[in-house]
């Protein structure tokens, strides 16, 4: 039992729990892909759909086309932020350019331990693919589908 307590710390200190719903989005600090620097926090005042994915990740690939629809449904309103990790830094720009991630907003976090990054921990983010809405005061939204994704934007991206 005490190995399973250690081991459970471990995991929570490694992966971290990650926001909340409603609780203030964690800040991102870092370079975009064309080095520009960028910080979420500038971002307020926005909805913002931030999408975690690597171009090696099955799950990733099928629900690009979706995430892809949803920014030519909202891309005007919407600031769509994709946080990419990936071992090497070869296949990711290839992958998002044939899917269609056209966006600015992009960032890659090159690691061989792949969701060991400070934003993937800060966002409790363990698995892959994963999505948040941001609101425009700050925000997160977490655990939303597609569908139900599209529904929130619609309501409230006007």
């Amino acid at each position: 039992m005490k190995q399973f307590i250690f081991m459970f710390a471990v995991l929570l200190l490694f992966f971290g729990c990650g926001p909340s719903n409603n609780d203030l989005a964690p800040e991102i600090e870092t370079e975009l892909i064309d080095g520009t620097p960028f910080k979420l926090s500038e971002l307020r005042g926005n909805h913002v759909v931030l999408d975690f994915w690597g171009s090696w990740c099955g799950p990733c690939l099928v629900d690009a086309p979706k995430l892809v629809e949803l920014h030519e449904k909202f891309g005007d309103k919407v600031v769509f932020v994709s946080i990419a990790f990936e071992k090497n830094d070869k296949r990711w720009k290839q992958t998002a350019e044939r899917l269609g991630f056209d966006w600015k907003h992009q960032i890659v976090r090159i690691s061989p331990m792949l969701l060991g990054s400070g934003i993937a921990r800060d966002y409790g983010v363990s698995d892959i693919p994963a999505k948040f809405i941001i609101t425009p005061e700050g925000k997160v939204l977490k655990g939303m589908d597609f569908n139900q994704m599209e529904e929130f934007l619609s309501h409230s991206a006007l």
